[in-house]
Protein backbone atom coordinates (compact mmCIF):
# COMPACT_ATOMS: atom_id res chain seq x y z
CA UNK A 1 0.00 0.00 0.00
CA UNK A 2 1.46 3.34 -0.96
CA UNK A 3 1.61 6.27 1.44
CA UNK A 4 -0.36 9.46 0.78
CA UNK A 5 -0.91 12.85 2.35
CA UNK A 6 -4.43 14.26 2.39
CA UNK A 7 -5.85 17.72 2.97
CA UNK A 8 -9.29 18.12 4.52
CA UNK A 9 -11.67 20.98 3.69
CA UNK A 10 -15.09 21.97 5.02
CA UNK A 11 -18.10 22.38 2.73
CA UNK A 12 -21.76 23.21 3.26
CA UNK A 13 -24.23 21.85 0.73
CA UNK A 14 -27.83 23.01 0.49
CA UNK A 15 -30.94 21.63 -1.17
CA UNK A 16 -34.70 22.03 -1.11
CA UNK A 17 -35.21 18.33 -1.95
CA UNK A 18 -32.99 16.12 0.27
CA UNK A 19 -29.92 15.65 2.42
CA UNK A 20 -28.42 13.42 -0.28
CA UNK A 21 -28.94 16.12 -2.89
CA UNK A 22 -27.23 18.68 -0.63
CA UNK A 23 -24.19 16.39 -0.24
CA UNK A 24 -24.00 15.62 -3.96
CA UNK A 25 -24.25 19.31 -4.91
CA UNK A 26 -21.43 20.25 -2.51
CA UNK A 27 -19.14 17.50 -3.84
CA UNK A 28 -19.94 18.25 -7.48
CA UNK A 29 -19.27 21.96 -7.07
CA UNK A 30 -16.03 21.42 -5.12
CA UNK A 31 -14.76 18.92 -7.68
CA UNK A 32 -14.77 21.63 -10.35
CA UNK A 33 -11.83 23.42 -8.74
CA UNK A 34 -10.33 20.78 -6.44
CA UNK A 35 -8.70 17.75 -8.00
CA UNK A 36 -8.16 14.37 -6.35
CA UNK A 37 -11.26 14.52 -4.11
CA UNK A 38 -11.32 11.11 -2.50
CA UNK A 39 -13.74 10.91 0.46
CA UNK A 40 -16.21 12.85 2.59
CA UNK A 41 -17.73 12.72 6.07
CA UNK A 42 -20.95 14.36 7.24
CA UNK A 43 -20.66 16.54 10.35
CA UNK A 44 -24.02 18.23 10.85
CA UNK A 45 -27.41 18.27 9.22
CA UNK A 46 -29.65 21.29 9.65
CA UNK A 47 -32.81 22.48 8.01
CA UNK A 48 -35.41 25.18 7.74
CA UNK A 49 -39.08 24.60 8.53
CA UNK A 50 -41.87 26.55 6.85
CA UNK A 51 -45.53 25.98 7.70
CA UNK A 52 -44.78 22.71 9.49
CA UNK A 53 -42.79 21.15 6.65
CA UNK A 54 -39.11 20.88 5.78
CA UNK A 55 -38.34 23.63 3.29
CA UNK A 56 -34.55 23.47 3.07
CA UNK A 57 -31.71 21.10 4.01
CA UNK A 58 -28.21 22.23 4.94
CA UNK A 59 -25.40 19.67 5.34
CA UNK A 60 -21.98 20.46 6.77
CA UNK A 61 -19.36 18.04 5.53
CA UNK A 62 -15.62 17.58 5.29
CA UNK A 63 -14.00 16.32 2.12
CA UNK A 64 -10.50 14.99 1.69
CA UNK A 65 -8.24 15.10 -1.31
CA UNK A 66 -4.82 13.63 -1.97
CA UNK A 67 -1.98 16.12 -2.07
CA UNK A 68 0.11 15.68 -5.22
CA UNK A 69 3.46 13.96 -4.79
Amino acid sequence: MSEHVYKKIELVGTSTSSVTDAIEKAIAKASITIKNLDWFEVGQIRGHIVDGAVAHYQVELKAGFKVDD
